[in-house]
């Protein structure tokens, strides 16, 4: 089976009567791709800048994770989302008691294109656990 990644199509413009050769592009180029890399990169940077020296307070639990949210999506943008990815940031932060926590996610997505990068944070009072989705804008 073949999987043809480009559609060409001619489009005429009324200015000049000239046909314009218009490139659909499917798939992204390995070039183009997510580059988890980078993200796990951003992600552990942006964990470490918030919560190295915090100690859990349930009180800024909620706002702090919003703000790691937001900076690890802005950080992405600038560095390895190509225009057509859309991405998904999600931050979960905890009190460490000594109990286990389990995290998941499910999604349905095209394994050639779409990917993932997560990592987590510990210290003596906080778990964090940050993961990025990225999924390719057909």
């Amino acid at each position: 089976m073949s999987i043809k990644t480009e559609v060409e199509n001619e489009v005429d413009i009324d200015d000049n009567n000239k046909s314009q050769v218009h490139n659909f592009q499917i798939r992204p180029t390995h070039n183009q791709k997510f580059n988890t890399h980078i993200a796990k990169e951003a992600i552990q940077e942006t964990l470490l800048k918030y919560l190295k020296d915090k100690e859990y307070s349930q009180i800024e639990a909620e706002p702090l994770s919003t703000t790691i949210a937001k900076e690890i999506k802005d950080r992405l943008k600038d560095h390895c989302l190509e225009n057509r990815y859309k991405s998904m940031v999600q931050v979960v932060l905890g009190e460490r008691h000594g109990a286990g926590t389990r995290v998941g996610a499910r999604c349905i997505w095209d394994a050639d294109t779409d990917t993932q990068a997560s990592d987590k944070f510990l210290n003596e009072t906080i778990f964090c656990v940050a993961v990025v989705f990225a999924v390719y804008f057909y």
